[in-house]
Parts: structure tokens; sequence; C-alpha cells
């Protein structure tokens, strides 16, 4: 299932759209409602969203200038949808601006929500490479394995941001959850991976030390043989000269 967030001031219009129409039939599942654009701007830093349904016309930050920080935001955003009463090409045109392709009139009709949702449901699957019945929805025990599997991979240039893209998720909700669930920030766990992987380099007697150095993703060696011994307790000359 993809995340929707529901964006209007009108609670009546958000009701409706929320219960009135079968969004897990097309993928979707609506994770949120909020009135205002800061609102949702708010949820996105604590949490997972995939698309953004949103008024135009709303007090305080309208649906323009939401999609404007969403077009600013770091990492991996959101699609997001405009909904509005008045088909405005000033609107359009700022849309087109912002990264925005889709928009929805008011009253909302059935078969264009199903159409729209239908594309943005593929062009989904096709961007995270998900089949259209096997959408993933990973539980935040199957992310943590993926965050691990990721680090023993990209050890040497791994980064949060690239992390949170590949799992479509945004980078502040990802690294609050690394926190909750191992008690370690990101670059705690990609420490240990590189000193995990330095000691395995380090049974090789032919290769360098300063050439492991760089392999795991350190510019100085004197950075790589301190995070080295500060890790296991030892200089890597004295872990290899132990592991003969």
């Amino acid at each position: 299932m993809y995340e929707l967030l529901i964006v209007d001031d009108e609670a009546s219009s958000r009701d409706i759209l929320a219960s009135c129409f079968p969004w897990d039939e097309q993928g979707f599942h609506v994770c949120g409602q909020k009135d205002s654009g800061q609102e949702a701007l708010d949820y996105l830093k604590d949490h997972s969203v995939h698309v953004i349904l949103t008024d135009i016309s709303m007090p305080g930050m309208d649906g323009i200038e939401l999609a404007k920080s969403v077009s600013e935001l770091e990492g991996a955003r959101p699609m997001v949808v405009f909904l509005s009463a008045y088909d405005n090409f000033k609107y359009a045109q700022n849309a087109i601006r912002y990264g925005v392709r889709y928009y929805v009139l008011k009253p909302t009709n059935f078969s264009e929500l199903k159409e729209i949702f239908g594309t943005i449901r593929h062009e989904l699957d096709a961007k995270y490479n998900v089949s259209s019945d096997d959408t993933q929805d990973y539980s935040t025990d199957e992310i943590i394995q993926k965050v691990l599997s990721y680090l023993s991979q990209n050890y040497r240039e791994g980064s949060l941001s690239s992390l949170a893209e590949s799992l479509y998720l945004n980078p502040s909700y990802l690294s609050q959850l690394i926190k909750q669930k191992t008690s370690k920030t990101f670059s705690d766990l990609l420490g240990e991976a590189r000193m995990k992987q330095a000691a395995l380099f380090l049974k090789d007697p032919d290769t360098k030390i300063y050439n492991i150095s760089n392999m795991i993703g350190y510019v100085n060696p004197n950075n790589f043989a301190r995070a080295f011994k500060a890790y296991w307790g030892v200089t890597p000359t004295e872990y290899r000269s132990h592991e003969k």
C-alpha cells in the first residue's frame, strides 16, 4: 500500500474523500487528514507519505505553498495532486512549476479519481520496481533489516538520504525510526559496518592498511586508525598481528 495524505480545510470534504472512494482497491492507504499546508508539512517530518492530495485554496499555507515546500525537501519527496473548485490557469502554471502533474476538480468525480490514481499507482510501482499486485508495505522490523543490509553493501559511500530515497521514506522519519529500534544513530550503524568490513580486509596480509582506510570510506588513514581502535580496542596493525 502507498501512503496518501489528504489536505483540505473543509472537514466534510476530507471525510468524503477519505471514506467514499475505495482507496485500498487502488493500492493506497489514507494515512492522515490535515486542514492546512503547514500541518501537512509538519506531518511529513515524522511520517512516510507517497502522495499528497491537497486543496489549493486554504487559510495560512495553501496548496501552492505546500507544493513549493515539498519540492524543496531533501531525499524522497511525495507526489502532490492538486484539488480545487476552480479551473484556473494560474494554478496550472504553479502546479507545473513545482512538479505537480495532476489536478482534480471539485466536486470530485469517481472515474476521474480512479483514472488519475491508477496512473500514479503505476508510476510508483515502476519507480520502486514493484508489480501491480505486490506493492510492498514494510513493517518497522523489515525496514531495519533493509537498513542493515544496505549498510553491509554500501559501507563506503552510504548515506541516510540515499537509503531513505531507496525505501521511499522521509530521511528525518527514517533517522528517528533507526534510533528508536536500535538505540543507535545512522552514523553509528554506518561506523560499525565500516569497522566490521575493515576487520575482514585486515585478514588479507597483502592489503595495505592505508588502502583499507580508503576502501571503507575514510579519506584520512589516521582518522580510520582512531575509529578502529575505539571500536575494536586495538589498532589495525595490532588486530592484524592477532589474526596471524
